[in-house]
């Protein structure tokens, strides 16, 4: 075999382990596609953001959550879970409020770890954030203030509707590793 063809066929080799050998479905493939694009929204609404992505032990990015309520209310989305900037699975993220509130809204959050402590409690389903948990609306320039509160720093983006809220909820996780 020529050594071009040998240099080849370990490309496409390494190449099908990285892409095919996560396992991931088509409905996943969006959230990471989604996820990117999100990033992508968070650092062109705030470049001071990068650096906080770069030092980061871990982030989550929900792209899209769903928001809505009358009286009761929840919030519900899916993301991928970084580690140093590696993809190591997908999240899922619940909410339920109650207090006076109605509409609906749909926003983007990304959830910042910051060490292996809190990622791994994350990773384990052992993080819920309480209703005293803060997140920072992303605008230019936020991030450079924003500050981890019990190893986690959050931002969210809000991508449309309209929500009027004086709630009290948290937020529940699940990890899903790849």
């Amino acid at each position: 075999m020529k050594p071009k063809y040998i240099f080849t066929a370990v490309l496409f080799t390494i190449f099908s382990m990285t892409v095919f050998g996560q396992n991931l479905s088509s409905k996943d493939e969006k959230l990471l596609i989604d996820a990117k694009d999100a990033i992508a929204q968070f650092k062109k609404s705030d470049p001071m953001i990068n650096r906080i992505f770069e030092t980061a032990h871990g982030y989550v990015v929900f792209p899209n959550v769903g928001k809505g309520g009358l009286g009761v209310g929840g919030a519900a989305g899916n993301g991928a879970v970084y580690e140093k900037g590696v993809h190591v699975g997908m999240a899922k993220l619940s909410q339920i409020n109650i207090g006076f509130q109605a509409g609906g809204q749909a926003y983007r959050e990304v959830i910042f770890f910051e060490n292996a402590d809190v990622l791994n409690r994350f990773k384990e389903n052992k993080v819920e954030l309480a209703a005293s948990a803060s997140a920072v609306m992303i605008a230019d320039g936020a991030a450079a203030a924003a500050k981890y509160q019990n190893g986690v720093m959050i931002f969210t983006q809000t991508k449309g509707g309209l929500m009027y809220e004086a709630s009290v909820g948290g937020q529940k996780f699940s990890f899903r590793k790849l």
